[in-house]
């Protein structure tokens, strides 16, 4: 990608996602392969990625195959074969985690570093720039000027998470779940159980906060943060989301292609994929899934980055109940609900509750299952039947901009067209030129003939006439010329660019650490290999590879529970607080406030 170009970068759960993805807009798609996906349950076959890039190469859009899972020394030949199959396929980069396929002997696909790797300093980035990536995803915790920073001194490309859920925990530093049931986030079967509820305790055992999610965090939205994060060196920017449905993958792409396009106008930069996205719908991302909003650490620390009372999608805000009765509600602003839509409220007992619309009336609001609601409730809607039916009836469409020019030749007319990729075509028309009795309605016909483009690929950017004299030309003959022109342009079409090659040439640059500690990951003996080739001399065994977690840290994290609930100490050593689940199992949390950092323990 060149220094003027900015990408925006959509998830896809499957192939008709994938093509969702594109149609509003994607400059690059993210898609999970068959094996050896950090989301497990997002699995596509090789068969259908190869469809996906056929689909994304013709508007000059990019694929990427995520294996980013951390891999066993059985697993890494398939890894590898997989990994040839998907550049077989047509895939533009592959997202990977396990730095034993650098040894494995890989086809020239550009590599993607994900950001499970821990990609949070300049000397990390470094170092992946220097062993052969060509891209790295961040980490989602950084600050605006912790990017400046991993910028100013390196030359690779700068992936960045704009939108979508938050994992507490440094991606590729949780435990947690592989320690309760050996379902691993890094080997892609997280089980959530920072989702879960928590109570949390002090060191004498009194109750700071009850029942609570407390370890679950807002999601990201990033929409109106796009100009600064360029300015910090990004160029890709990365919607989360491989296992979101198509409404969301619509709406939130489509919302993102009309942000990033203000501030490439703005800034000078230029689409790295050709065709324009037409919408029939207004994009809102308060209407797709999310746990509130946050711009997470993007300008700091923040106190309230956290979704304590729910982990589930309460929706937008509507209003108050008042004169509540049985199955029915007043609330101002009655008309926006429409049958089918659904609505949330806490409850009472502040657990969520919802119900479905079955009708509105006279500024009433009709709905069944309305237990533990009272007058002065709070109503948010998380389903907006209407914006979801223009999603589904509207949808996108994908079009070239087309460029035309007629005119006329000895021996009849000729009409050349031209799209934004810069593939063009000619077609003539040979026979007896009359001239126009009614030059004007002559020209009109023309015009209007030549710039329909019905269910075509294109929409018409510009025709330019340019005729000796005005001429009749028949109906007939101007929609033949239209439809060769365009079939033409089609087939010229075919040729597509080819893909970026990035050979691996193995060599010894140092890694920023002599000693690895489990937290590096290390599955494989070619992962092994990789860091004692490049100067580490004490390697620990992964988590997943046997390594015993006791008394070690579950989590790390940039938030802070003291801090959300006003318990900071400005930096000053502070005790350990305790949290128990559900069943009973007891955590301690520890506080490195110098560092600002916090680490969950699974306490015997």
């Amino acid at each position: 990608m060149n220094k003027k170009t900015l990408e925006l970068l959509a998830p896809a759960k499957d192939l008709v996602t994938g093509i969702d993805a594109l149609n509003c807009g994607a400059d690059a798609v993210y898609i999970g392969a068959e094996h050896f996906g950090a989301r497990v349950a997002a699995g596509n076959s090789v068969a259908d990625i190869e469809k996906l890039a056929a689909r994304a190469h013709k508007y000059r859009a990019k694929v990427y195959a995520a294996v980013n899972t951390i891999l066993t020394d059985e697993e890494m030949p398939r890894a590898q074969k997989l990994i040839g199959q998907l550049w077989d396929a047509g895939v533009d980069g592959v997202i990977i985690q396990d730095m034993g396929l650098l040894e494995a002997g890989l086809p020239p696909v550009p590599l993607i570093a994900s950001t499970q790797g821990h990609n949070t300093t300049p000397e990390k980035v470094l170092f992946l720039e220097k062993a052969g990536f060509k891209r790295v995803i961040l980490a989602r915790e950084l600050t605006l000027e912790e990017i400046k920073a991993i910028r100013a001194k390196t030359s690779v490309e700068l992936e960045f998470f704009v939108h979508g859920s938050l994992c507490v925990c440094y991606s590729g530093q949780c435990y947690l779940s592989f320690a309760l049931g050996g379902r691993s986030g890094n080997r892609g079967e997280c089980a959530q159980p920072c989702r879960k509820l928590y109570t949390l305790k002090d060191a004498a055992g009194e109750v700071i906060a009850g029942n609570k999610h407390l370890l679950s965090l807002k999601d990201m939205n990033l929409g109106k943060r796009l100009g600064n994060l360029t300015d910090a060196g990004i160029t890709s920017f990365k919607i989360e989301g491989r296992l979101k449905d198509r409404d969301y993958v619509r709406n939130i792409v489509a919302y993102y292609r009309k942000e990033l396009d203000k501030v490439m106008a703005k800034k000078g930069f230029d689409r790295p994929s050709a065709g324009k996205s037409l919408t029939g719908f207004n994009p809102d991302p308060n209407k797709t899934f999310n746990r509130g909003y946050t711009d997470y650490f993007l300008d700091g620390n923040p106190a309230d980055i956290a979704s304590p009372d729910t982990p589930k999608f309460v929706g937008e805000m509507m209003g108050r109940v008042s004169d509540l009765k049985p199955g029915s509600f007043r609330i101002h602003g009655a008309e926006k609900f429409h049958p089918g839509d659904g609505i949330t409220y806490f409850d009472k007992d502040g657990v969520l509750a919802g119900s479905l619309v079955n009708g509105v009336n006279d500024g009433r609001v009709r709905a069944d299952n309305l237990r533990g609601m009272d007058n002065g409730t709070t109503i948010y809607r998380n389903l907006d039947k209407e914006f979801l039916r223009a999603l589904d009836r509207e949808g996108a469409q994908r079009r070239f901009g087309l460029k035309l020019e007629f005119s006329d030749y000895e021996g009849g007319f000729s009409l050349k067209a031209g799209d934004e990729r810069g593939i063009s075509a000619e077609v003539k028309f040979r026979g007896v030129k009359a001239v126009a009795q009614k030059p004007e309605a002559a020209l009109e016909t023309i015009k209007k003939q030549l710039s329909k483009l019905g269910e075509s690929e294109y929409y018409l950017e510009a025709l330019e006439i340019k005729l000796s004299k005005p001429y009749f030309v028949p109906v007939s003959t101007l929609n033949d010329l239209r439809r060769d022109a365009l079939a033409a342009l089609e087939k010229a079409g075919g040729a597509l660019p080819e893909r970026e090659e990035l050979a691996l040439v193995p060599n010894e640059y140092p890694y920023p650490e002599t000693v690895l500690d489990f937290t590096a990951n290390v599955f494989n003996s070619k992962a092994a290999r990789f860091y004692k080739r490049h100067g580490v001399t004490e390697i620990a065994v992964a988590a997943e590879g046997g390594a015993d977690l006791a008394g070690k840290p579950l989590m790390t994290t940039r938030f802070c529970i003291r801090r959300r609930l006003g318990l900071c100490k400005k930096g000053k050593p502070v005790e350990p607080l305790h949290m128990e689940d559900a069943e009973g199992r007891r955590f301690r949390l520890e506080f490195d406030c110098e560092a600002c950092r916090m680490r969950l323990y699974l306490e015997k």
